[in-house]
C-alpha cells in the first residue's frame, strides 16, 4: 500500500520517535495538535516524519516538563528565549514554584502523619472527625488532637456556630484566658477582687459566645481538662486554670444572684 512506502533517509516515523524517546505515540500526536512539536515532513502516504532536529527539540520539551514547566510555558515563553539571562530568569521563576510545591508537600506529609496518629488513637472510623482534624491541621491549630475527645453533639455545635476564622479566634481567646487564670492564681490575685471579677466577666463572655444560647454546652468546655489520655502537661495546666476559673465565676454569679450552670 502507498502509506507503507519506504521512509526517506534521515526521517523517522512517529512510532520510531516514540520508541527512541520513551514516550507514547499519543503524546507526540498531542504535541503536534498543540503546535508544540510538529513533524518536519509528511510522507506520500500521509505519515508524520521526524528528523534528528525534532528529536533535539523533543528532548528539550521533555527535560523542561520534568522540571515542572507547563506545556504553555514551554510553547509560549521558553523555547523562543535566546539569551542566558532570559533563560536563567525563567529557570529561577520555576525554581521558586518548585520550592512552593516542596513546602506544600512537606506540610501535606505532616498532616498525613498527624492524621494517621489520630486515627489510630480514636480506634474507630469517623470521617466527620477526620475532616475536622484535617481542617485544623491546615489552620496550623496545635490543638487539633482535642477533636477526637469531643462527642458528636459538641462537634456539630462547633461546626454550626464557627467557621475557620471565628473558630480560631475563639480558641485563641480560650487559651489566652486559661493562661491568664494561671497567672492570676500564681500571683495570689483574689478571685472575688476587682481584677479577678474582670477576668470572670471576660471568661463568661467567652463561654456565652461558645454556647450560642445552648447552656447545655457549658459543661463541654469544663471537660477540656478532664479528657482521658490527653497530654499530661495540658491536663495539669487546665486543672490549674479551672481552679481559679471556678472561684472567679462562683463569686461573679453570686453577685449577680444566678447560677447558669444549674439552670443549664
Amino acid at each position: 500500500m502507498e502509506q507503507y512506502k519506504a521512509i526517506p533517509q534521515g526521517y523517522m516515523t512517529v512510532g520510531e520517535v516514540a520508541k527512541r524517546m520513551d514516550v507514547t505515540v499519543r503524546t507526540l500526536q498531542y504535541y503536534d495538535r498543540e503546535r508544540l512539536l510538529s513533524p518536519s515532513a509528511t510522507s506520500e502516504g500521509g505519515r508524520r516524519l521526524y528528523t534528528d532536529k525534532d528529536i533535539i527539540q523533543l528532548h528539550q520539551i521533555l527535560s523542561l516538563k520534568h522540571l515542572g514547566f507547563s506545556l504553555d510555558d514551554i510553547k509560549n515563553r521558553l523555547i523562543p528565549l535566546d539569551t542566558p539571562a532570559e533563560v536563567a530568569t525563567a529557570l529561577e521563576k520555576q525554581a521558586a514554584a518548585v520550592r512552593d510545591k516542596l513546602e506544600n508537600l512537606s506540610e501535606c506529609l505532616r498532616e498525613l502523619e498527624a492524621l494517621r496518629t489520630e486515627v489510630l488513637q480514636m480506634q474507630a472510623v469517623d470521617f466527620k472527625k477526620y475532616a475536622d482534624i484535617i481542617v485544623n491541621l491546615q489552620m496550623k491549630n496545635d490543638f487539633y488532637w482535642l477533636i477526637k475527645h469531643f462527642d458528636d453533639q459538641t462537634l456539630d455545635h462547633i461546626r454550626s456556630h464557627f467557621d475557620r476564622d471565628s473558630g480560631k479566634a475563639f480558641l485563641d481567646t480560650f487559651l489566652r484566658l486559661q493562661e491568664e487564670a494561671i497567672r492570676l492564681q500564681d500571683a495570689g490575685v483574689p478571685a472575688d477582687g476587682e481584677e479577678g471579677q474582670r477576668f470572670a466577666k471576660a471568661y463568661w463572655d467567652m463561654l456565652e459566645a461558645f454556647t450560642g444560647g445552648d447552656m447545655g454546652m457549658l459543661s463541654k468546655l469544663v471537660e477540656l481538662g478532664e479528657f482521658q489520655g490527653v497530654d499530661p502537661k495540658w491536663q495539669e495546666r487546665q486543672a490549674l486554670a479551672n481552679q481559679y476559673v471556678e472561684q472567679a465565676l462562683g463569686a461573679y454569679f453570686s453577685r449577680l444572684g444566678v447560677d447558669p450552670f444549674q439552670e443549664g
